[in-house]
Parts: structure tokens; sequence; C-alpha cells
């Protein structure tokens, strides 16, 4: 049963619509900080929608003021244990794992501040959109806590230099230094944040499943190989991938000038 907020509404809600499934963070009174409930809620949707092939692109969004304000704070406080603190992390870093290994690409719909937990989850999303009213910050050094977990996402996304003047300043970025670093795919005015996720997810959503699975998986692994192992491992991905009905279908359609029809395998 969905965890309830402080307003006796679940602290996550689920919207399906031609494909897309979005989930929305509900915990606008806490800035939808990370609680162990949020993180255990939302895994448990996430690991659903990886069997479910009604579900072709998931979008992440957040009510309320913010988009993410990290981990809850005050929760932390409430249970002072390194048994508790690491179970927490461990849960967060299991989220975020579940995001990447998702066959389904994960769009962030970024429309306000994203901080520490709240930017690592942005940017382990395949793609992020942003207002022109979103932030992001790593500003756990204000408060005497290193955001390592949250740099580890965003350092595969950012270069070193940007990412570490943030992991060590603290201070927040505007959506157009997100996109100029990389954190972001698209920086557009807030009132045309719905519109340009809804057209990005639809035009996603209208490719093979089948073809998206195996490509989002190869390029996460290829990510961590040398040169010489990636190319090895990417000539035998798209060598099994050309014997894929969807391919054949794809390649079949280019050739005869009409638009292919997938049956996601």
């Amino acid at each position: 049963m969905a965890q309830q907020n402080q307003v006796n509404e679940p602290i996550l809600l689920r919207s399906d619509e031609n494909g897309v499934c979005t989930l929305t963070l509900n915990r606008p009174v806490a800035r939808n900080a990370l609680s162990m409930a949020l993180m255990q809620e939302l895994k448990s949707a996430l690991d659903a929608i990886t069997a479910d092939p009604s579900v072709r692109v998931v979008v992440l969004a957040a009510a309320g003021p913010a988009f993410c304000a990290g981990h809850d704070m005050r929760e932390l406080r409430a249970n002072p244990t390194s048994d508790f603190y690491r179970t927490m992390f461990e849960t967060c870093s299991a989220l975020m794992l579940t995001i990447t290994r998702l066959p389904q690409p994960v769009i962030a719909k970024v429309h306000a501040m994203a901080s520490a937990a709240g930017c690592q989850l942005a940017a382990t999303a395949d793609l992020a959109i942003a207002a022109d009213t979103a932030a992001f910050a790593t500003p756990g050094v204000h408060i005497g806590l290193f955001c390592s977990t949250p740099m580890v996402p965003i350092s595969r996304k950012v270069g070193r230099k940007a990412m570490m003047e943030m992991l060590l300043t603290g201070d927040p970025v505007d959506a157009a230094e997100a996109y100029r670093t990389g954190l972001v795919n698209r920086v557009v005015p807030a009132d045309q944040l719905d519109a340009e996720v809804t057209g990005l997810a639809a035009k996603i959503a209208s490719k093979s499943a089948h073809t998206l699975k195996v490509g989002k998986e190869a390029f996460y692994k290829q990510l961590e190989m040398g040169l010489e192992d990636a190319y090895a491992y990417c000539g035998g991905v798209m060598a099994e991938n050309m014997t894929a009905a969807d391919a054949e279908e794809g390649i079949d359609a280019f050739l005869e000038k009409r638009a292919p029809v997938w049956r996601d395998k």
C-alpha cells in the first residue's frame, strides 16, 4: 500500500498515458526530500515498470516548490546510527541503479531546485529537461556533509572542473549553466516545460521498445570500458541487434519508404 504524506495523500503519484508513465514525487511540504519511504515507493514502482510492456518511457516529476531537496535531514537526525545511515545510502544507491538499469528511457522533468540527492536523481535519469526556473546544487559542504553519492552520476555527466566547483563551494547553478555543463539536455520557459517533456517522451515512445532497451543497456556498459573493449562489446551488441525482428522491419521499412510497424522484439 502506498505511503501517505502529511496531508493524507500518497507520497508518490503515478499516471499513464500513451505509453508514458509519469511518477511524481509528492512531498511538497518537505520539498520532496527523499525519505526512506519515498525511495522505497519509487523503487517499487520502477521495479513494476521493468516488466510492464505498456510503459515505453518514464518521466520523473515533482509536486510543489522544489523538484527534490535531497535526503530527509530530519529523518537522518532522528535515527543517528551508523546502521541507519548505511541503510539509507544503500537504499538510495539501489534506487539510482534501478533507474540506470530500467529497460525504458527515463526523463527527469525539473521545474525547480534539485539539490544534493535531488540533483543526483536528475543526473541519474537518462535525459533531463529543465525549466528556466530550475537550479541544481550539491550543497553538502554547507552542513559538513560532502555530497559523495550525488557526485557519482553528476560527475559522469558534468566536466571535472565544473563538478568540483559545485562540490567544493556548494553553490547552486542555474538551468542555463546546467545546460552548458551537460547536466541537462534542454532548458525551456517554465510554462513550456510540460509540452516540451510530453513531446520528447512521445517521440521516444514511438520507437521500438526492444531497440531502446538494447541501446540503453549498451550505452551504460560501454562507458565503463576501455576504448578497444567498448568497440568489441558494441560490435557484438550491434550484430545481435541486427537479428532482431524490429531491426529487420525497420530496415525493410526504410528501403520501402514506409513507416515501420514495431513488434518490440
